[in-house]
């Protein structure tokens, strides 16, 4: 799930949200039937054969690929999305996923406003879009679907220490709301929830679930010799800017999934403070200080 810095209006006048990436197209989404919270109902009926098709292709394509490539936590949580060859009831993986970490999983729209993104993640409600991508987006889709935000994000909050991760993370985001630095949050987000890589015994792995939900990144951000591999920095991941519409120029690594939750502990206000006076950073910057893998 991704999360927009501003909505407003748009709901009611079709203006389409904003993103902190860089990239060339709008996202999309129907919010016409959204509660106040942004949430809605799943439709699980409405799903005609041909998505359910496609999931299943889509599933098969990914979990095919996650040996060698993905983190074991990932690869062993997998199964507990249910059988692959139906897009999942949210109301059924929501039971398994409480049982589990108190988490369950709720419909949204598409790319929801930060402060409803925040809240959510906060009440450990993951939001989960709706809608499921078009044929010919197969390969690549830039806003977050269905199948994304399952097979992409969901695994991991069967993690205990990913899911209060996760938590930890929403809450300070809704304080970052009120110092006006949600953008700095948005980055951590991207460079680690969404494009995150993990060392571990046998090399890097991924666990970023905008990695793990992609046909071509999976391979490129383990293997190919093109981007840059960071350990994992916390103010460096906030001042550096990404873009939305290709692979990434820079992934940072992270030592373990603790290192994530206590990463989460301080309080940011100082760090935001200093992340402004050291000014962004290009995404395929490389800085001195920079631990390179």
């Amino acid at each position: 799930m991704s999360l927009t810095p501003d909505f407003h209006s748009g709901i009611n006048h079709g203006v389409a949200p904003v993103t902190y990436g860089q990239g060339d197209r709008p996202p999309r989404g129907d919010y016409g039937s959204a509660r106040a919270d942004y949430t809605c109902e799943q439709g699980w009926a409405a799903y005609t054969e041909a998505e359910h098709d496609l999931y299943r292709r889509l599933h098969e394509r990914q979990s095919a690929q996650l040996p060698g490539l993905a983190c074991e936590e990932f690869i062993a949580a997998v199964g507990e999305l249910g059988a692959p060859d139906r897009i999942p009831r949210f109301d059924a993986l929501s039971e398994r996923l409480y049982r589990a970490t108190r988490w369950e999983v709720v419909a949204v729209p598409g790319l929801i406003p930060e402060e409803a993104f925040f809240r959510l993640l906060a009440n450990r409600r993951f939001p989960v879009t709706g809608w499921l991508r078009r044929p010919e987006e197969f390969d690549y889709v830039v806003e977050p679907d269905v199948f994304h935000d399952l097979f992409g994000h969901v695994p991991l909050l069967f993690n205990p220490v990913f899911a209060d991760y996760m938590q930890a993370y929403g809450a300070g985001g809704l304080k970052a709301s009120r110092l006006e630095a949600c953008e700095y949050l948005a980055r951590l987000y991207w460079y680690t929830v969404e494009f995150g890589l993990i060392a571990t015994p046998a090399g890097l792995r991924a666990y970023g679930a905008g990695i793990l939900s992609s046909a071509g990144e999976l391979r490129y951000s383990v293997t190919s010799p093109q981007p840059r591999r960071i350990g994992f920095d916390l103010e460096r991941m906030m001042r550096t800017r990404y873009k939305i519409d290709t692979y990434q120029a820079a992934y940072f690594v992270i030592d373990s999934f603790d290192q994530l939750f206590d990463a989460t502990a301080p309080d940011f206000t100082p760090v935001y403070r200093r992340v402004a006076e050291g000014g962004e950073l290009a995404p395929d910057s490389l800085l001195p200080a920079d631990r390179v893998y």
